[in-house]
């Protein structure tokens, strides 16, 4: 009796595990998605190609259009206090001018005059000097004038100095209390800076700190050799002789200078 409740049992366990499994149908709703839902490829937007960098900037070696040759030979000065530049020595004070006519704007004139003498690099690097800006209207110990080049050759003769080239007033030049800047060195460098690409903001650099270094009482001096930088006082506006541009009298915190001329 036993034996056969078991085998009752049994085949009751194997009929239970043949049974047939019914398939689930499909919920309405996902048959009815479309099939290019299920390809995350199809369906994402398209990824546009990397840009390539912008290539840098060419530097402007000197600027276009025609330079006033003459002006009024009167002059508006930036009325601006500067900050004290360097630290330490007796503060000399400056003024900057431009000539009416020129077509120059005074405080863009003023700025660039104030970063050329800031550096690093500048004159007052030596620790023995300060300079500041003060407006036109004050006392001051030299002025930084920027002239057309008939007006220039004009003051530069009254200070006894000839910046004539082939006939035409052509380099800066200073004369007792007044750095005088040339428009037309301001406006188009010199053609050996431009031949050797070299931007028309470090010759105006180099323009002021060399005037302003013969108002501080130093000379000309020459090429100390052959690819090495121009000294600020040689007349880098005249030549080069084989040295590279240079718009600072100082050089990693040292004065840089060269054999007198």
């Amino acid at each position: 009796m036993a034996v056969l409740l078991a085998v009752g049992a049994a085949i009751t366990v194997v009929a239970r595990h043949q049974e047939p499994r019914t398939t689930p149908e499909p919920r309405p709703e996902a048959a009815a998605l479309p099939l290019v839902a299920a390809s995350p490829v199809e369906s994402a937007s398209p990824v546009p190609p990397p840009s390539s960098p912008a290539a840098p900037e060419p530097p402007v070696l000197k600027l276009p259009g025609p330079v006033p040759s003459a002006g009024s030979g009167r002059f508006g000065y930036d009325d601006r206090t500067g900050p004290v530049l360097g630290r330490g020595g007796r503060v000399q004070h400056y003024r900057v001018a431009v000539e009416s006519g020129s077509r120059e704007d005074t405080a863009e004139f003023g700025e660039a005059v104030r970063v050329a003498l800031t550096g690093p690099g500048s004159w007052v690097d030596s620790g023995q000097l300060r300079l500041q800006q003060v407006p036109g209207r004050d006392d001051a110990d030299f002025t930084v004038y920027l002239a057309t080049a008939r007006t220039a050759g004009q003051m530069c003769a009254a200070g006894g100095v000839d910046i004539r080239v082939g006939g035409r007033p052509y380099t800066s030049c200073r004369a007792p209390g007044k750095v005088i800047i040339n428009l037309d060195r301001w406006r188009l460098s010199v053609p050996h800076f431009v031949r050797a690409e070299v931007p028309l903001s470090l010759y105006r650099t180099y323009v002021v700190n060399h005037e302003v270094g013969h108002q501080l009482g130093h000379r000309h001096e020459r090429c100390p050799g052959a690819g090495r930088a121009a000294p600020v006082m040689m007349q880098q506006t005249l030549f080069l002789n084989g040295c590279v541009a240079n718009p600072w009298p100082y050089r990693n915190g040292r004065r840089y200078s060269g054999p007198p001329l």
